[in-house]
């Protein structure tokens, strides 16, 4: 896998990668520090992909963007607030559709309503049942309804995209490749004409994708999905050029597909090594998958939901058991 050599655009600047592709990047207030985006020449207008967190920094950033990349219309990866936070902002704003697949559409109404699972308590409920301490279920990561934060409005209508489809932008054919596991149908965009992947949070190069469980579907196999999404992005040529919404481009997506399988394949076998002889809960597992002490309550929320997808991937391929006792749930290899 080789990093391209591009230093990153300034918030607000944008800088050609490819011919009619232009790489901008927003700030986030989380460790990752950033997002990317990507700018379509579409005419002579722009097709935007992905929005950035609702933040006076990012709407500042945006204003300059704007100026000069007039926006024809704007599409989504997928509902997390890094990628739609914006979406509502940039319809009053800019006047632009939402162009996004409809299970991402729906999941970010559920959670941005707080509806049944998708509700804060839910997730509380969820991890508690896994083991994790009352303290730490109590913090305002898991208390408090964290996507409206990012996301304070959303388009109340959208134009849906759907795997397969063939987007025609600025002349040029742009295929959906829809992925699972890390959101419910994660839009990557391809074009086979440019070489050029815009791959979201499917592919990143320097760190693994996060794949979580979610309270409403608690029994779901969310590594399992995404796994198997990582081989429909396998198919593409390997010197596809890769714009992932985190990190720098790079070249090589065989080879970084490889190591991801290959990390989780490790964090996997550690896991169902660690419950030979024991019976233990997610939360007691969290060091396991994790390396690094795990203590601020933003970054549980997702070594949780992490750790869950990789005990439910052993259970469904029949390596670990599932115990339950009362209401705490424990795993422990067959």
């Amino acid at each position: 896998m080789r990093l391209t050599t591009l230093q990153p655009p300034e918030p607000g600047t944008a800088l050609e990668v490819a011919p009619g592709v232009r790489w901008a990047r927003m700030p986030i207030p989380t460790p990752l520090g950033h997002v990317n985006l990507w700018l379509l020449a579409d005419g002579p207008e722009w097709t935007a992909v992905d929005t950035g967190i609702a933040t006076p920094a990012a709407k500042e950033a945006w204003e300059r963007l704007l100026e000069g990349h007039p926006l024809k219309r704007l599409i989504a990866t997928h509902f997390h607030p890094d990628h739609l936070g914006l979406a509502g902002w940039l319809e009053e704003k800019a006047g632009v559709p939402l162009w996004i697949t409809f299970g991402e559409y729906a999941t970010a109404q559920l959670f941005f309503h707080g509806i049944a699972g998708f509700a804060p308590e839910a997730t509380q409920a969820f991890f508690r049942s896994h083991g994790l301490e009352e303290a730490r279920i109590q913090s305002q990561a898991l208390a408090s309804n964290l996507y409206r934060l990012g996301a304070p409005t959303l388009p109340h209508t959208f134009r849906p995209i759907r795997d397969g489809e063939s987007l025609s932008i600025g002349g040029q054919a742009w295929q959906v490749i829809c992925g699972h596991g890390h959101s419910p149908d994660h839009a990557s965009l391809y074009c086979a004409e440019a070489g050029v992947l815009i791959s979201g949070d499917m592919l990143l190069p320097r760190i693994s994708t996060n794949v979580s469980a979610f309270a409403a579907i608690p029994d779901n196999d969310p590594l399992g999905l995404f796994l198997d999404s990582l081989g429909r992005l396998e198919v593409l040529p390997a010197e596809t050029l890769v714009l992932p919404s985190h990190g720098v481009p790079f070249r090589g997506l065989h080879a970084r597909i490889a190591q991801l399988r290959a990390h989780h394949a490790s964090r996997c076998a550690a896991l169902q090594q660690a419950c030979v002889g024991a019976s233990l809960s997610a939360a007691e597992l969290i060091p396991v998958v994790f390396e690094r002490p795990i203590t601020d309550p933003f970054q549980t929320l997702f070594a949780m939901g992490e750790c869950i997808a990789h005990l439910a991937y052993l259970e469904y391929r029949g390596l670990l058991r599932r115990e339950v006792d009362g209401e705490l749930i424990r795993f422990r290899a067959v």
